[in-house]
């Protein structure tokens, strides 16, 4: 039987940390990737570009999974160009993997997609997998992003959907700039900072990813975040707390909303803005996170002890 899983998008911040996990689990990892180099890691690299067929193709027929984790940052302005980009991309890369996979003799027996939280909106209610989706423009682009996925998807392959949190991890994603900032005594919360903040460690994405691909009872969208969600204030406090920066002036939200635009360039929303969900069927299901408490996990990333 194939070992084989296919990354695409797996040369990213949360790809990388991915196809090391399954790599040292004894998966053969093949990563999909617009630049392939030559490894010595023992994991492959094969040229994609996330819309046409092409030699990648090859590599799904007879494969034992499909992580699709492609999409444009929305670590951006969501200006109308943007916006366009960043849902283009994943509907895109879903449709390639589709006609990709519906085409293959021995299909790959189960897809995990990634997904996010914004599908939710924001606001200051819990979510889980059985809450609506919200009304928002990032939360347009996260729905039309899974209904491509479930129109691309074969029946006779196990769609999983990851909604991702707030990623955090020491080489990408959220962690290194907020780490910054707070060790320059600038880690006060933003805005309100009752904004709610979904957050989950770089660790339990691959391992809920390394689940995903092997539990046959896995099926459907499952929101891949801590079990303990905070606001904005509390996240920031938490994490004055691990860098020993015991206090912060807040940020005033005007001053975010400059900052972001015009210094950061990126949306004052993505800062402002969030959600208070639950991973309530990974729970269900019985999973054990790595990190599931805040302070231990920012432990862990700032190599102190919790």
């Amino acid at each position: 039987m194939s070992n084989k899983a296919v990354l695409a998008g797996g040369s990213g911040f949360i790809g990388r940390a991915v196809a090391q996990h399954l790599r040292a689990l004894g998966w053969e990892v093949v990563v999909l990737t617009r630049r392939p180099r030559p490894r010595d890691d023992g994991i492959r690299e094969v040229a994609w570009d996330a819309r046409t067929a092409g030699a990648w193709v090859r590599e799904l027929d007879g494969a034992a999974a499909l992580v699709n984790l492609t999409g444009r940052s929305i670590n951006c302005v969501h200006d109308e160009a943007n916006r366009r980009e960043i849902l283009q991309s994943r509907l895109d890369s879903v449709r390639a993997l589709g006609a990709a996979v519906a085409g293959c003799a021995r299909p790959p027996p189960v897809w995990v997609q990634a997904g996010a939280v914004g599908y939710y909106g924001t606001g200051p209610d819990i979510r889980t997998e059985d809450s609506p989706p919200g009304g928002d423009a990032l939360a347009g682009i996260c729905r039309q992003w899974e209904e491509e996925f479930a129109r691309a998807c074969p029946a006779t392959v196990r769609p999983v959907v990851l909604r991702l949190g707030v990623v955090l991890g020491r080489e990408g994603g959220a962690f290194p700039p907020l780490a910054r900032v707070t060790r320059f005594f600038l880690g006060g919360a933003a805005g309100s900072g009752r904004q709610g903040f979904s957050w989950i460690h770089l660790d339990d994405v691959a391992g809920i990813i390394a689940r995903a691909c092997t539990d046959a009872t896995m099926r459907g969208a499952y929101n891949a975040c801590a079990p303990q969600p905070v606001d904005n204030a509390d996240f920031m406090r938490a994490l004055r707390s691990a860098l020993d920066r015991p206090w912060a002036p807040p940020a005033p939200a005007f001053a975010i909303r400059l900052a972001a635009r015009f210094i950061l360039r990126t949306e004052p929303g993505l800062i402002l803005e969030g959600q208070f969900c639950r991973p309530a069927r990974l729970e269900q299901a019985g999973h054990r996170f790595r990190h599931p408490e805040l302070a231990g996990a920012l432990a862990d990333l700032t190599g102190t002890s919790a």
